[in-house]
């Protein structure tokens, strides 16, 4: 990002405060610091628009593809390493069905791949793409099954080094907006066409070089695509890793643009292609296609990828309310828990334990566990009886009792003043909830 002074040369400095602010140079310094947008002064020339969004720009620039209800996001990446602010877009993953399968197992292979999803502390995780490659088949095969992967609303890309293929291709599933596979150094001006006429991102690649690679899509540029993936020919993991570490360095670091876009890895099923693959979700890869995918690889590699990519700064959340645990009834024990997600999901685990079933009356305390929470003032009696109240516990459970986590026993008498229910102080663990609940319930 330019500097105020940077921005401020750039601006009309007629100081006519129409952006709401006194100076050009208070909003320059707005600007600098991306607290407010561009387009709130209106006397900006085009010319010094252009130069201000292009050298604003991020380091990594933002590419979609897929449908427009639910296009995948891949780039706008700031940061080498998680720890130093957030990653922004999970690698996208995705399954190659090749028509040398025929256009059956093709299809086959696609919904197995939209089907493959499971739920992990709140949130739902997927293979998020289906490619359709073209090598020994039929074309008509591969474009039927591009029609095909239209149709199943998930991100599609298109795999064929064949301008005329592609374009045909990209034409029967336009509505998917796929992204094209790819422009090398052999077909090059007529793929770079392909993506200009239909306006879909292009991958780049095929270059082990990286001087090579950064030509070929600063060329692409110029030319007029503006929406580029790169591909760096790493052959060896090792190789693989070094490459994404140089493009993305290049980008954050150098601010060196021909590189700076986001990058894709094609893979066969081999051992080295699946530590490939996990080595690419943690290291830079924006894309990952593998000829396959079974469950008991693809859900350790998804928890992978939404553990690399969940914001550091920012605790998993569930929504607070009231949930059940089991088929409860009015007779049902009540316990308190806060939204937390890892502390949510492991007392519920171990209320499930004890086969009871159970009310669980879940806290908003911004993510942040028991003992965290109560200390810094958010999980209080009055915000329990407030959701006591809003939530309607008392007709749900006529017990007119609540067990508290044992490590906030002081909270116990006021909870029992502004709710009038008995306050029952449990384990200090929830590993101690089975043996209690059946106490309870015996």
């Amino acid at each position: 990002m330019p500097t105020a002074m940077e921005i401020y040369k750039l601006l009309p400095r007629k100081n006519c405060g129409e952006c709401k602010f006194p100076t050009c140079l208070a909003f320059a310094m707005q600007l600098a610091n991306q607290k407010v947008a561009l387009e709130a002064c209106p006397y900006v020339t085009p010319e010094a628009k252009a130069i201000l969004e292009e050298s604003g720009a991020p380091p990594v620039k933002l590419v979609t593809f897929g449908w427009s209800g639910s296009p995948a996001k891949i780039g706008d990446e700031t940061q080498l390493f998680r720890h130093d602010k957030t990653f922004y877009h999970p690698t996208v993953l995705g399954v190659i069905a090749d028509d040398s399968e025929g256009l059956e197992k093709m299809k086959a292979k696609m919904q197995d791949a939209k089907a493959t999803y499971y739920e992990r502390v709140g949130q739902i995780i997927r293979v998020d793409s289906v490619a359709v490659r073209h090598s020994k088949g039929s074309p008509e095969d591969f474009i039927e099954g591009a029609k095909y992967a239209s149709t199943l609303i998930v991100p599609v890309v298109l795999m064929t080094e064949d301008p005329k293929l592609m374009s045909e291709a990209a034409g029967a599933c336009a509505q998917a907006r796929p992204l094209l596979y790819r422009a090398t150094q052999e077909n090059f001006d007529a793929m770079v066409q392909v993506a200009k006429a239909s306006g879909f991102p292009l991958v780049v690649g095929g270059a082990d070089d990286m001087g090579k690679l950064a030509e070929l899509a600063d060329k692409a540029k110029k030319a007029g695509v503006s929406d580029i993936v790169l591909e760096p020919k790493g052959s060896s993991a090792g190789r693989m890793l070094e490459q994404m570490t140089i493009i993305r360095r290049a980008a954050i670091k150098k601010k060196f643009r021909p590189l700076g876009y986001p990058t894709i890895a094609v893979l066969g099923s081999s051992k080295e292609d699946k530590m490939k693959a996990a080595l690419g979700v943690m290291k830079y890869c924006s894309v990952v296609l593998m000829d396959q995918m079974p469950p008991e690889f693809v859900y350790p590699l998804m928890t992978l990828r939404q553990n690399i990519f969940t914001d550091p700064q920012v605790p998993i959340q569930v929504k607070a309310g009231l949930y059940s645990v089991g088929e409860p009834g009015p007779k049902s024990p009540v316990l308190l828990t806060t939204n937390f997600s890892l502390t949510y999901f492991t007392v519920r685990a171990d209320i499930e334990k004890s086969k009871i079933p159970v009310w669980l009356l879940v806290v908003n305390t911004d993510g942040q566990s028991v003992m965290t929470a109560f200390a810094a003032g958010k999980l209080t009696p009055e915000s329990v009886a407030a959701l006591i109240e809003s939530e309607k516990v008392k007709e749900k459970s006529t017990r007119n009792e609540i067990v508290i986590p044992g490590m906030i026993t002081r909270m116990s008498g006021k909870l029992n003043e502004l709710t009038d229910m008995k306050v029952v102080v449990g384990p200090r663990e929830s590993s101690g909830l089975p043996k209690m609940l059946k106490s309870i319930a015996a």
